[in-house]
């Protein structure tokens, strides 16, 4: 998946904003979707389907096979079949 593509409509690329926290008091920080695709747009698809994947083992099974790249270039081939004559 080409997540350097992303498109929202609206005005959701200034408005949505991503939580973290360090786990200290005030430690919360907030970056928002424009950042997040500077920075990592990978980051952003992960996060969007990790919360529509299932909060069990399995869901966390399903997210280790996903595979999100930042642009065009990835290590997979398209499938070549050749023809055989039979």
């Amino acid at each position: 998946m080409n997540a350097a593509k992303i498109r929202v409509t609206g005005d959701k690329i200034n408005q949505k904003k991503y939580y973290r926290h360090s786990g200290y008091p005030g430690g919360i920080k907030e970056t928002v979707l424009s950042d997040e695709l500077e920075n990592n747009p990978g980051r952003v698809i992960e996060r969007a389907v990790k919360g529509m994947l299932p909060k069990n083992s399995l869901g966390r099974a399903m997210f280790r096979k996903l595979r999100v790249y930042a642009g065009p270039d990835h290590a997979h081939q398209a499938q070549q079949p050749k023809a055989l004559e039979i």
